[in-house]
């Protein structure tokens, strides 16, 4: 009978040859922590190989993701249609095996997890919307909504301060269906930790609300199970289990020590590895009867049709319930959502309410949030200031939403981590997740937005206060840089209108754009309301599109603005008008989206014959240079800004009518 040790040398050996045949990789983690994964995945973790995406399965994270072939091993043993082939094709150019797993390439991989400490925000993301999800669609013997999420972390993954944010919340919200398994081999690249790592983990976790169960023996199997029963069986409070292990497990010469973490073991190591775990068969060969043991297939789909089976008696006993929760798994918009959020937008054109951007934002959560029960968000500690509660806003984890009617999540001074839960929830399903802070404090979450790119998750980051309009909170406070950081991160989307109406499309653009994230930046002060036609305003999801032509004659000049330098744009433009200059206004809300634009489109609204331009905006202004050219200008900033009313720094730094008038005559040849 195949032991469990057999079982978690198979993932030893696969994890010894995949690095060995790269020349590349982190070998140790894998082979100290296959014992613990055997157990998990063989005794407590439900899922479906042949449908890595079955709803109500458990989410496995690594967040120490540079053990990479961990995972790998144990998805191609488990039957996930990850093939031997690409497990020998480790770390190289279009294979399915990266250095760090990765959501997108990579069947039963749930988030993509490279920087430590990230996967396990990812996973307490995971928990908390199953949490809610189960609140809201639960009933008495109908439990549609029931499963764990599992994830690995390591002595980096506690060192990061990302860890300290998001555990100290899953504790605060009770995440019972959370289970931490700690690696505590004691050895990170720089070699023993004990040098610069002395926290006293289990205490530290304690404290934080969470059930902690010490001094585990990560390579007794038993031991290990015991651990695991224990932690599924907690109700209320997260789990940590505090695993000693040995990294390289198995490695005579190199196990316990840093040379088996970030390198291939060698030729020499690898075959005496294979000897002491007596593990006599070639690399990349897995004997039948280690396979047969560990297939997931036959369970996983017995669990699936098990659970398929609860849906439609729960369809039957709760009919309107069952619509929206399977509408909400499929990631579908309402039917009316179209036409709702259209109506209200043309009502804000119709209108013209002069209001900052980030009062047009909470003005449209009151218009979309009923629309959109899957809507769920929250502030980092900012809520009176981003403007993001809105009237039907509830809190998702207080006693009293048990109705399962909560969609507000109270995040405090975490923006790390409340960007990063908010990619676990985006990826668990069933919510479009939007989190909240000022602008200039993405910094300290850029790391989480530019994972939500790269996952993709469907996260919408919302910055308010987006420049030296801020005031006198000072350069400390006034976002400078920040936009042009943000809109250089692929695949995300930066959106900063220019007033109530573009406010709203941004909203809706990225609720409705499902393959990235999307960075809404509103402003602290008033916008005035800017007067459009009906194509105009269809135009504005464009990305850019213009805002004001010359009435009789032609164009001699291009303005292009974004958010509060639209209105500055504006008056320069008529101010230019009187003086017999005619000026083009472009609007460009989202630089990504309109570069997006077939070509023709693009040239409609900035045509190559035309080089005088102008660029307008309170931020960097070397970003504006595609759009310009080096014989345009820029009206931006070039230093940090300054301690004053917002009027006066916007006079001392350039942005006022006359400044903007003198720049565009200097282009015009």
């Amino acid at each position: 009978m195949t032991t469990r040790r057999e079982l978690a040398n198979a993932v030893r050996a696969l994890a010894m040859d995949a690095v060995e045949a790269a020349k590349s990789g982190h070998p140790g983690m894998p082979m100290g922590m296959a014992d613990i994964a055997e157990v998990l995945w063989n005794d407590f973790l439900h899922v479906n190989p042949a449908n890595p995406q079955w709803f109500n399965r458990d989410r496995f994270v690594l967040s120490n993701g540079h053990g990479s072939m961990l995972q790998y091993a144990l998805l191609h043993l488990s039957g996930f249609d990850l093939p031997i082939d690409q497990l020998k094709r480790f770390r190289q150019l279009h294979s399915k095996t990266a250095g760090h797993p990765e959501a997108s390439e990579t069947p039963g991989v749930e988030t993509t997890t490279g920087p430590l400490g990230q996967g396990l925000a990812n996973a307490v993301g995971f928990a908390l919307a199953e949490k809610v999800l189960a609140a809201r669609f639960n009933r008495p013997g109908h439990q549609v909504v029931d499963h764990h999420t599992y994830v690995l972390l390591g002595d980096g993954c506690m060192m990061e301060g990302i860890s300290h944010e998001v555990a100290s919340l899953a504790g605060t919200w009770k995440l019972g269906k959370l289970v931490a398994i700690y690696d505590d081999n004691g050895i990170s690249i720089d070699g023993e930790v004990e040098g610069w790592f002395t926290d006293d983990t289990p205490a530290r976790f304690e404290a934080y609300g969470w059930n902690v169960i010490r001094g585990i023996d990560g390579h007794d199997a038993e031991a290990v199970a015991q651990a695991l029963k224990a932690a599924v069986a907690q109700a209320d409070r997260p789990t940590l289990i505090c695993a000693r292990t040995v990294i390289g497990f198995g490695a005579p010469n190199k196990q316990g020590k840093e040379e088996s973490h970030g390198a291939a073991l060698g030729k020499d190591e690898v075959a005496a590895a294979r000897e002491q775990l007596g593990w006599p068969h070639a690399p990349f060969e897995i004997p039948d009867e280690i396979y047969a043991a560990w297939d997931h297939t036959k369970a996983g789909n017995d669990a699936e049709k098990a659970w398929n089976a609860e849906v439609a008696q729960y369809a039957i006993a709760h009919p309107e319930l069952a619509a929206e929760f399977q509408r909400r798994l499929a990631g579908e918009l309402p039917v009316d959502w179209a036409k709702n959020s259209q109506a209200y937008i043309a009502k804000l054109q119709s209108d013209g309410p002069e209001v900052a951007s980030r009062k047009a934002s909470q003005m449209t959560l009151d218009a979309f949030g009923p629309l959109l029960p899957e809507l769920i968000g929250g502030s980092a500690d900012l809520a009176g200031s981003n403007l993001t509660k809105w009237k039907g806003s509830l809190d998702a984890v207080a006693d009293q939403s048990s109705s399962g009617n909560g969609n507000y999540i109270h995040y405090g001074v975490r923006e790390f981590g409340m960007s990063a839960i908010a990619n676990g929830i985006a990826l668990h399903g069933g919510f479009i997740p939007y989190d909240a802070t000022f602008l200039v404090f993405s910094d300290y979450a850029r790391n989480a937005v530019r994972m939500s790119a790269l996952i993709p998750a469907h996260a919408i980051h919302v910055y308010t206060h987006d420049s030296i309009g801020l005031g006198e909170d000072g350069p400390t406070h006034q976002p400078v840089e920040h936009l042009a950081s943000l809109r250089y991160i692929p695949n995300n989307r930066v959106w900063r209108p220019c007033d109530a109406v573009e406010s709203a499309v941004s909203w809706k653009a990225a609720i409705e754009h499902k393959g990235a994230p999307a960075c809404l930046v509103f402003s602290r002060q008033t916008l005035k309301h800017q007067q459009r036609n009906a194509q105009q305003v269809a135009d504005i999801s464009r990305g850019g599109y213009v805002l004001s032509d010359p009435l009789d004659t032609t164009f001699q000049a291009i303005l292009i603005a974004t958010g509060s330098e639209v209105e500055l744009a504006m008056e320069a433009a008529r101010t230019l008008a009187q003086q017999g200059v005619a000026v083009r206004v472009v609007s460009m809300p989202c630089t990504e989206v309109f570069d997006a634009q077939p070509l023709e489109y693009r040239e409609g609204v900035l045509p190559g014959w035309c080089r005088a331009r102008v660029a307008v905006e309170a931020a960097t202004a070397d970003f504006w240079r595609k759009y310009v050219g080096l014989d345009g200008e820029v009206v931006g900033m070039t230093t940090f800004g300054a301690s004053a009313p917002a009027p006066q720094l916007f006079e001392h730094f350039g942005f006022t009518v006359a400044h903007v008038v003198d720049a565009v005559k200097r282009t015009i040849k």
